[in-house]
C-alpha cells in the first residue's frame, strides 16, 4: 500500500484487502528498528494476517521505499504515527515495536494515548545508549556496523543454520535489509537511540496494558538492562523467549507470534484489570 503521510509517500506492508473493522482486535503497528524496513516484520505480519488480524507495517520516513528525510528524534517519529493513522483511516491500534522502534512506539504511546490501545515492546532498553566509535563509524562506514550489528543480533546456531528453507539464509536476509537503506539512515538512527533520554519519564506515563517481549541471549539490549523501564511502566507484563537473539522477529518468528496472539485479549481490558498469567508458548515451538 501507498499513502500519503505528512506530505510524502508512505510505503507500507497490510493485509488485502485491509480491513480493520473484520478483525476482533484493533490493527497491530509494526515499527521496525535501525536501518531497516517493513520487511524485518514479514514472517510474524504474515502469520498474524493469517490468525486473523489487521497489520500495518510501514517503512519509517527516509526508510525503505518511503519517501523524505529520516526524522531526526524518537519524538519526532513518535508525532509521525498519528499522521499515519490518520491516513489509514484507523482510530486506534495497538503499537508493536523493536529496539529502535520500540522507543517510538514507548514515546507514541505517552504522546498519543487516545490513538493506542496496546503497547509490545521487542528488545528494547531505556536508555539505548550507542558507544561513540560506533556512531563515528555508522556515518562513515555503514557496511561494517552493519555487519557488526547483524552478528550481535542473532545468536551464534542461528548464524550457521538459521534459515526459513526453500534455500534463505536467514543471516543474509537481516543483513540485506540494512545494507538497502538509503545513505545516512543508519547514523541519523544509531543517534536518535542514543539521543532520546525521555523514556523512563514516557513509560510512567503509558495508560495500556503492555508486554515486554525479552530475549534470554540478546546482546544489544540485554535483558539485565530491562527492569527501570518494567518497574516504570504500570501495567505491564514480560516474557522472554529463550536461545534466541535481539533479530527475534528472524530467529523465532512464530514463538514472537504465538506472544502477541496471547496478549491481545488484554488490549481490551481496562488499564486497572490484572493481567492474565504467565504464557509460555506451545512446547514444539521452544529449541531443544
Amino acid at each position: 500500500m501507498e499513502l500519503t503521510v505528512a506530505g510524502q509517500l508512505c510505503r507500507l506492508a497490510t493485509d488485502h484487502p485491509f480491513a480493520p473493522a473484520h478483525s476482533p482486535w484493533p490493527p497491530l503497528l509494526l515499527i521496525h528498528g535501525a536501518a531497516h524496513d517493513r520487511d524485518a516484520w514479514h514472517q510474524v505480519a504474515s502469520s498474524l494476517s493469517a490468525a486473523g488480524c489487521c497489520v500495518l507495517a510501514p517503512d519509517l520516513p527516509g526508510h525503505g521505499l518511503s519517501g523524505g528525510p529520516p526524522l531526526p528524534s524518537i519524538e519526532a517519529l513518535a508525532d509521525w504515527l498519528p499522521a499515519l493513522l490518520d491516513a489509514t483511516g484507523v482510530d486506534k491500534v495497538i503499537l508493536v515495536g523493536h529496539s529502535m522502534g520500540s522507543l517510538v512506539a514507548l514515546e507514541g504511546a505517552a504522546r498519543h494515548p487516545q490513538r493506542v490501545s496496546g503497547l509490545v515492546l521487542l528488545g528494547s532498553s531505556v536508555p539505548m545508549p550507542v558507544a561513540d566509535p560506533l556512531l563515528a563509524c555508522a556515518a562513515t562506514t555503514p557496511d561494517q556496523v552493519y555487519r557488526l550489528i547483524n552478528e550481535y543480533s542473532l545468536t551464534p546456531r542461528f548464524q550457521l543454520t538459521g534459515g526459513g528453507g526453500h534455500g534463505i539464509w536467514g543471516p543474509g536476509v537481516t543483513l540485506a535489509i540494512m545494507r538497502r537503506s538509503p545513505p545516512g539512515v543508519l547514523a541519523i538512527d544509531l543517534a536518535n537511540c542514543n539521543n532520546y533520554l525521555n523514556g523512563l519519564e514516557a513509560a510512567a506515563q503509558v495508560r495500556c496494558q503492555t508486554l515486554l517481549m525479552v530475549a534470554r541471549r540478546d546482546r544489544m539490549t540485554p535483558r539485565r538492562n530491562l527492569p527501570p523501564l518494567q518497574e516504570a511502566l504500570r501495567h505491564a507484563r514480560r516474557v522472554e523467549i529463550a536461545d534466541c537473539g535481539h533479530a527475534m522477529m528472524s530467529e523465532r518468528p512464530q514463538v514472537v507470534v504465538e506472544h502477541l496472539l496471547h496478549f491481545l485479549p488484554a488490549t481490551t481490558r481496562a488499564a486497572g484489570d490484572p493481567p492474565p498469567a504467565a504464557h509460555a508458548p506451545a512446547q514444539s515451538l521452544q529449541p531443544g
